[in-house]
């Protein structure tokens, strides 16, 4: 069977099965002691494990599909609502990204010697390369709808340069933003609406911001004297979340001051720019924890060891995706592996 994803091309339908060998026919439940309020993902239709690490969650705008990795092999995005899974796309080298509206995912594999950058769709259940000029593109970052796409595109071969490029998929037009004489990773952050793209100087440790409407790149948002690195912007486009020494960053875009959040290691910011996720730096207390920015309380995500990756949480903090190879997180979690989990907080 074949089917299309848009206009662009024409390519092999995916299933929408559990891997290959998920084992144990046990239902996926939630938690009701101290994970109430938490799901597994990382499951087939039918609730059954899956034999192999599952990793990198990120969540929609809405809180409705969920993007993740299995087994290394597998790229699969789920409707909470219906419990349906699709399996769009295979053997990502990190771990996806998608779309605010849940309508696309985007990731990078290794393609003979260079990497390129895979878009899958939800409607069409398939994936696609999008066009790269150069050797190697990855580090995808994708739009509200999935039309525009941030990515690097390392130049030569071994590389010794890059540039960071914002693809129109849809026009099939690019604009280059910034060039760097290195390949340290730049991991470019795109705003909802597609205007502003954050970045980072990998090598000399600064953040910028571009904007597309005037057509203009920021100074270091971090100042003259400070080494930082890149977190994520917003989907509101109202924020940039950076981290500089033991403590995380939270710039306003708009009035170009930024909110010092001390001794934590900020992962992610959700959609509206009002709630932080981040894990502290003291290891005695929970892995990860939500900081509602407007009034400065926080709830915990996970008491247990855990990780979480930008586009982890819903908007206004309502959802965080997050993983972990705990086993007592929710009942019948005896795969062994890494797991995905979201946390519903309200």
């Amino acid at each position: 069977m074949r089917c299309a994803l848009g206009a662009a091309a024409v390519v092999a339908c995916a299933v929408t099965t559990a891997l290959p060998g998920a084992a144990s026919a046990e239902p996926a439940g939630v938690a009701r002691d101290r994970g109430a309020g938490v799901e597994r993902i990382s499951v087939a239709a039918d609730g059954s494990q899956f034999d192999g690490d599952s990793t990198g969650g990120a969540i929609t705008t809405d809180g409705r599909r969920i993007v993740f990795s299995a087994g290394g092999e597998r790229v699969y995005l789920r409707d909470e609502p219906s419990g349906q899974l699709k399996n769009v796309g295979s053997h990502p080298i990190a771990s996806p990204v998608i779309s605010g509206d849940g309508e696309y995912a985007a990731y990078w594999v290794l393609l003979f010697r260079d990497t390129k950058v895979k878009l899958a769709q939800w409607t069409a259940g398939s994936s696609i390369g999008l066009n790269c000029d150069a050797l190697n593109c990855s580090q995808p970052s994708l739009s509200g709808d999935g039309r525009y796409v941030a990515n690097v595109a390392t130049i030569g071969r071994p590389s010794s340069t890059q540039r960071i490029d914002v693809w129109d998929w849809q026009a099939n037009t690019k604009q280059e933003l910034a060039w760097f004489g290195h390949t340290a990773p730049s991991r470019p952050s795109i705003s909802g609406d597609g205007r502003f793209v954050a970045y980072q100087d990998g090598k000399a440790k600064d953040v910028f911001l571009w904007d597309r409407d005037h057509g203009s790149t920021s100074d270091p948002i971090e100042g003259p004297s400070k080494e930082a690195t890149i977190v994520q912007i917003s989907e509101d486009g109202s924020k940039v979340v950076y981290l500089a020494g033991s403590d995380t960053y939270v710039h306003d875009v708009s009035a170009g001051t930024a909110r010092r959040v001390p001794d934590v290691k900020g992962l992610a910011i959700d959609p509206t720019g009002s709630h932080l996720l981040y894990a502290p730096n003291d290891p005695a207390g929970p892995s990860l924890m939500l900081r509602d920015l407007r009034t400065g309380t926080d709830q915990v995500v996970s008491d247990q060891p855990a990780s979480a990756g930008v586009d982890a949480v819903s908007a206004d903090g309502h959802d965080v995706v997050f993983q972990s190879t705990a086993d007592d997180i929710v009942p019948g979690d005896t795969n062994g592996k890494s797991d995905v989990f979201v946390r519903r907080l309200s």
